[in-house]
């Protein structure tokens, strides 16, 4: 439930310390507090509610969960949601990270995924120039990991687009490839979902008016910005890859229907013939040319071979056989 509790003091990490003993640090000069929560119940999240004074409702979005992604202003506070998006056997796993940040801390509430931030702590603890920044430069890495991490898992929905791509104009599995394309609109939608609300939300922090927890920090939030724009491209790019691909299908089955058709309708027709001639000689009239002719049985198997004969030619050139 807790992962790590650690105070910061001048870009350097100056202890691992217990949740009850945070308000002490927070009032030193130079110091802040980066607590990590893993699914966390009702009881630490009361907790650290007390010790940081964080705002009811950031708390309460925090517990339930089922956010979409948002930045938003609770006085000092910047309450954060951002969407994690984990690859899973068969589907996407999708998780949460709710951050709060304040002039002297930063909490993440994680949910629902596995992998953690721990390589992003590394990584702030070896630029101490950066860290000394405080709450908004954690803040930074912790949106920019998030993010980032969406770029491999675009590529893997790029590469299995390719994929279905070769079997539409191989006409392997029609179907099947249908319903991959159908699949795979639906994890463009969980990332467009993740992307385009943090989008929008993000001029928050990196414009002109920034929160004192992120004041110095726009140029890097306009980073992420850009990252997150980038998304969106690719997203957009291949949702019209993904719709023509399922209209190209539909047009290969179609055309093959459309072969098939033809091919019946060429054997109806090498059929139609004979039955045409034994339909006529099979009727009961007693005055039909040919009835008594010695020759006429021969003679009707060769009018309809010969005719049939025929017919497969020109079949076979317009290439309907």
């Amino acid at each position: 439930m807790l992962i790590s509790c650690v105070v910061y003091q001048d870009g350097r990490k100056l202890a691992d310390i217990e949740p009850q003993d945070i308000h002490r640090y927070l009032v030193q000069p130079g110091c802040f507090v980066w607590v990590a929560l893993l699914e966390p119940d009702a009881r630490a999240l009361e907790l650290m509610q007390a010790e940081f004074n964080l705002h009811p409702l950031a708390v309460e979005d925090a517990r339930h969960g089922h956010q979409r992604p948002k930045i938003e202003e609770y006085g000092e506070l910047v309450f954060v949601v951002l969407h994690m998006i984990e690859a899973g056997d068969a589907q996407l796993r999708i998780g949460e990270v709710a951050v709060f940040v304040g002039p002297n801390y930063i909490l993440s509430v994680r949910s629902g995924v596995a992998k953690g931030f721990q390589d992003v702590r590394s990584r702030a603890e070896s630029e101490p120039d950066l860290l000394r920044r405080g709450p908004g430069y954690v803040l930074y890495a912790l949106m920019d990991a998030v993010v980032d991490r969406y770029f491999p898992l675009l590529q893997g929905v790029e590469a299995e687009l390719e994929r279905i791509e070769e079997q539409i104009f191989a006409a392997i599995a029609p179907r099947a490839n249908i319903e991959a394309l159908y699949e795979l609109k639906q994890r463009l939608m969980v990332f467009r979902h993740a992307v385009v609300p943090l989008l929008e939300s993000l001029g928050n922090i990196s414009g002109t008016r920034v929160p004192l927890a992120c004041a110095g920090m726009q140029e890097y939030f306009r980073d992420v910005s850009d990252h997150l724009q980038r998304l969106n491209q690719t997203i957009e790019s291949i949702r019209d890859s993904v719709s023509t691909a399922i209209s190209v299908n539909l047009s290969m089955i179609t055309l093959q229907e459309s072969e098939n058709m033809k091919r019946l309708a060429a054997y109806a027709a090498l059929i139609a013939v004979p039955t045409l001639i034994v339909g006529i000689y099979g009727m009961n009239f007693d005055d039909m040319p040919e009835l008594r002719w010695r020759y006429g049985y021969a003679a009707v198997w060769g009018v309809m071979a010969a005719l049939d004969a025929y017919i497969f030619y020109r079949l076979r050139k317009a290439k309907w056989l």
